[in-house]
């Protein structure tokens, strides 16, 4: 297998389709499209095309995007009418480096990484599944 450049492999691939108006959040991210998945900003899509290449250059290994994690599972409440949902973190990235570590990885502007619902969760990570999230 030949190892390519960050470089290569975004000309290996057509500019991403970027959508406009709905795809903006409120932080005005702009949505991604690449490879047949969504990234929720262009920073996250420019973490894929590295970690694409690192995985490449054999790095790392088992690259995943929007990874799961169940924080708390579903539950009636009494008194409450619906049963809540299961509490549940998707991390932007999961994948071993070459020593084995398994990596949880976040991409999160300055205003993000801020966020109650954000730490809460990352410190659910940590409680339940004993992760650190990285945060890129």
């Amino acid at each position: 297998m030949s190892s390519i450049s960050i470089a290569q492999y975004r000309e290996m691939f057509p500019k991403p389709n970027q959508s406009k108006g709905k795809g903006r959040n409120k932080f005005k991210a702009m949505k991604v499209e690449l490879d047949g998945m969504t990234f929720d900003s262009k920073k996250e899509h420019r973490r894929y095309i590295e970690l694409k290449a690192m995985q490449q250059h054999g790095e790392i290994r088992d690259l995943k995007h929007h990874t799961k994690f169940e924080l708390a599972p579903k539950t009636k409440i009494e008194g409450e009418k619906r049963a809540k949902p299961a509490l549940r973190y998707f991390a932007d990235f999961t994948y071993y480096r070459i020593t084995g570590e398994f990596v949880v990885e976040d991409v999160k502007s300055a205003a993000t990484r801020k966020l109650a619902s954000y730490r809460n969760k990352k410190h659910l990570m940590k409680t339940v599944h004993n992760i650190d999230v990285r945060e890129v």
